[in-house]
């Protein structure tokens, strides 16, 4: 379904400001309820009335009704990107089992600004929902899947090809960030000592080939069912070719790290991938831990710190003094 052709009301206009010296600039206008309730309205069977609720205070994803999201590009970048992700999903779906959002309609909301209003996938989403035993082989199977996704037609797509983080640089800021946690009572920096430097260097080395990483894998983009089944993957958007561990450590974050490390071994994941996840995830939270602490991450801090506790659950695997020599599927 497509917004009908010429039918009024459903874009808005850009708004016109004046810089420091006058000229006019176009500024991307602020969606509202009634800019929503409107759009809606165009897409849907004639009579219907959906309620449209934002997902998020002040974002551009929308509940309408019981049935649907619409999603509204802020710019003309994220315009491009969600075009991508429209695409993608399409590849994505012949790979994946779990469930992918389905556009049921597309087109502008303002002047070069996109947006889709695609299906709602049943489940939960945000900080509360937890993966059962059986929720931990469905990310497997999603791990798997997305190593079966065929490269070349990714990056046919558009999907950008990014070179593996260096875990040695990331741990010196996860070093400096654990300092300043620690002066606020919110982080033991000792804790770091069990990734020290020469294995930091170790779990830099990637002999595996690149894949494609959903990248984003946050409890925002997880859809669990009350039994703890990952019935659906949301949020492709930041999708990339590269390192299988970012995937890993996204998890981490979100499930736990024995769960997340779990399913990258049920994946077929060894060691090596799943340690440089585990540390990717537990540095990059003390990062984003610290940065909300001054002021520099909105991200509410109980929401980052329930990260770091995640990240930071003790796993067996982490205990192996040599890492083996095997490489990355």
């Amino acid at each position: 379904m497509a917004a009908p052709p010429g039918r009024p009301g459903t874009q808005e206009p850009p708004a016109r400001i004046r810089d420091d010296n006058g000229a006019i600039m176009t500024q991307a206008p602020t969606p509202t309820a009634e800019t929503v309730r409107r759009l809606a309205r165009s897409l849907l069977p004639e009579g219907e009335q959906p309620a449209v609720t934002p997902v998020e205070e002040g974002g551009t994803t929308w509940w309408v009704g019981t049935r649907h999201v619409l999603r509204l590009a802020p710019d003309r970048e994220a315009s491009l990107r969600q075009l991508r992700e429209l695409r993608l999903r399409s590849l994505v779906r012949a790979h994946v089992a779990l469930a992918v959002p389905t556009s049921v309609a597309r087109g502008e909301w303002a002047d070069g600004l996109s947006y889709t209003l695609d299906t709602r996938l049943p489940g939960a989403t945000g900080e509360e929902p937890g993966v059962s035993a059986v929720g931990e082989a469905d990310l497997a199977a999603l791990l798997t899947a997305l190593r079966e996704v065929p490269v070349r037609q990714a990056e046919t797509l558009g999907v950008p090809r990014v070179a593996p983080r260096s875990l040695e640089t990331l741990r010196a800021a996860a070093v400096s960030a654990a300092g300043r946690l620690a002066e606020a009572d919110e982080f033991d920096p000792a804790r770091l000592a069990q990734l020290a430097a020469p294995a930091a260097r170790q779990l830099g080395v990637q002999s595996g080939a690149a894949v494609l990483v959903h990248h984003n894998l946050g409890r925002a983009h997880l859809v669990v069912s009350g039994d703890g089944r990952v019935r659906g993957v949301l949020g492709w958007t930041d999708a990339i070719v590269g390192d299988p561990a970012e995937d890993i450590a996204s998890l981490s974050a979100a499930v736990g790290a024995p769960a997340a490390v779990r399913a990258a071994t049920l994946a077929g994941y060894g060691a090596r991938p799943c340690l440089r996840g585990l540390w990717l995830a537990r540095c990059d939270t003390l990062v984003r831990l610290a940065d909300a602490l001054d002021g520099r991450d909105e991200t509410p801090l109980p929401v980052l710190r329930g990260r770091v506790l995640r990240a930071w659950e003790s796993i067996m695997l982490e205990r192996v003094t040599e890492l083996p020599g095997e490489e990355a599927p």
